[in-house]
């Protein structure tokens, strides 16, 4: 795991999420925005099957590994699953009991979870929750996004998710 160097000044960039599912589970989408300066880069992407907090770590993760070098990060999202896990601490303790939230209950996502906890440690990263749907421009661009890519024909499988739910 690598550890920044405090003393390195690093680009600050701003991102914008959303996740979305047509249907709970269904295909779903996931959009997100950078802005670094006069620089903005859109991405987004979706699966066949999976479910709307998948969609909603997918685009903070897609986002995170789409910057080359360390940044500093502030990352603004609707999804109070992703920004209460990763404000909280409950990621990082899901993790450390073996992806378990206590003795009975196993973490939901920990695939995803631990992808989001390894590219945290590359990044100063921080999390905002905004309310969605609620007029703000860059949410409601980062909704058309997962919207239109969960609407996508030929969407990929969601290999873990699909997996899962064989098994159960």
């Amino acid at each position: 795991m690598a550890v920044l160097d405090k003393s390195i000044t690093l680009k600050k960039v701003t991102i914008y999420t959303d996740g979305a599912c047509i249907g709970n589970p269904g295909p779903g989408g996931y959009g997100a925005i950078l802005i670094y300066g006069k620089h903005r880069k859109e991405l987004s992407g979706g699966y066949r099957l999976t479910t709307n907090n998948r969609m909603e770590l997918m685009a903070v993760i897609a986002a995170l590994e789409a910057l080359k070098i360390p940044c500093q990060v502030e990352i603004f999202s609707d999804s109070q699953y992703v920004v209460n896990a990763m404000t909280k601490g409950w990621a990082k303790k899901w993790r450390a009991f073996g992806w378990r939230r206590n003795k009975e209950d196993k973490a939901k996502n920990p695939d995803l979870w631990d992808r989001l906890l390894r590219l945290c440690s590359r990044h100063q990263v921080s999390f905002f929750w905004i309310k969605g749907h609620d007029g703000h421009v860059e949410n409601e661009r980062c909704d058309q996004l997962a919207v239109r890519a969960a609407s996508a024909t030929a969407l990929p499988p969601d290999t873990v998710y699909e997996a899962e739910k064989r098994i159960r």
